[in-house]
C-alpha cells in the first residue's frame, strides 16, 4: 500500500501543478492532503477545485478554517495583507474549506497487530501547533497516545522530519511531518510531499519496516514569486519562496 501525503499549498498553482505531475508518475494506491490549500498566493481556486475534482481527501489546516470569518476580512489586500487572498475564493469552496475534517485516521491490521495511521494539520491536541524533530520524547508518546497514534502525520511547520521513538513495550512509533508543497521553509525551494509505504511484513516491532520516502520535485519559483508581487500581497511572500523560508 503506497499511501501519498501533501500538504500546505498555499495557493501556489505551479508548485501544485509540478506536484501532480509527479505524483501521477508514481501512481499512488491512496491519496490524502493534510490542509491549507489556500493563503498567500492567488490561485486558491485552482488549487481548490483540483483537489475537490480529484476527490482528494483533505482535512482542514488553519489558513482554510480562516475562511469561515471572511465577513470579517476587508474586501481588498491591504497593505500589509492580512486578507491572504482569502476574499479571492469562490462561494462554492469556501463553504467545502469550512466543512473540512480536523483529522483522518486509518486503521490496518498488519502482522496480526493494529496499526493506526493519524494525520492531522498541526497537531492531534491544536491545528495551530508545530510539531517539531526535536519535541521531547516524553511529550511525542503523550500526545500520540491520548490521539491512539502509531504513526502521526502532520504538516504546518513546512519542515518535513521522519522521527521514530520506542516505547517501552520495544515497539516503535513514527511522527511525520511531511513539508509543504508550495511553500518550503527548510532552505530547499522545492516542494515535498511523502510516500508512506505499508506491506505485508510492516510491524511497529521494526522501525524499518515502515518505508517514508520524502520527495523533493522542482517547479517554476519564479512564476509563482511574480504573481504575489504583481498583486496587492506583500512582496514579503515572494521573496520567502524564492528564499524557502
Amino acid at each position: 500500500m503506497k499511501i501519498a501525503l501533501f500538504s500546505d499549498v498555499h495557493a501556489n498553482l505551479p508548485a501544485f501543478e509540478a506536484f501532480l505531475n509527479n505524483l501521477d508518475s508514481r501512481k499512488p494506491d491512496a491519496v490524502y492532503c493534510l490542509g491549507d490549500l489556500i493563503g498567500y498566493n492567488v490561485w486558491p481556486n485552482e488549487v481548490v477545485d483540483e483537489v475537490r475534482k480529484r476527490g482528494i481527501a483533505t482535512l482542514a489546516g488553519n489558513h482554510d478554517l480562516k475562511i469561515k470569518k471572511l465577513e470579517t476580512l476587508p474586501h481588498h489586500l491591504n497593505e500589509t495583507g492580512k486578507a491572504y487572498a482569502y476574499h479571492l475564493v469562490n462561494p462554492s469552496n469556501r463553504v467545502y474549506l469550512a466543512s473540512l475534517p480536523a483529522h483522518i485516521r486509518l486503521e490496518y491490521k498488519l502482522q496480526d497487530e493494529l496499526l493506526n495511521i493519524v494525520l492531522a494539520h498541526g497537531s492531534t491536541r491544536s491545528i495551530n501547533e508545530y510539531v517539531l524533530e526535536n519535541f521531547d520524547k516524553a511529550y511525542m508518546e503523550q500526545m500520540m497516545s491520548e490521539a491512539s497514534a502509531d504513526v502521526l502525520c502532520v504538516g504546518h511547520s513546512h519542515k518535513p522530519f521522519h522521527r521514530t521513538v520506542e516505547t517501552v513495550t520495544g515497539t516503535f512509533k513514527h511522527i511525520i511531518n511531511i513539508g509543504s508543497v508550495g511553500k518550503p521553509k527548510d532552505g530547499d525551494p522545492r516542494g515535498c510531499y511523502v510516500l508512506l509505504t505499508l506491506t505485508d511484513e510492516s510491524t511497529l516491532r521494526n522501525q524499518d519496516s515502515i518505508k517514508v520516502e520524502f520527495v523533493r520535485f522542482g517547479y517554476d519559483v519564479e512564476r509563482a514569486a511574480k504573481a504575489v508581487e504583481n498583486s496587492p500581497l506583500p512582496n514579503e511572500f515572494g521573496d520567502a519562496l524564492r528564499r524557502s523560508e
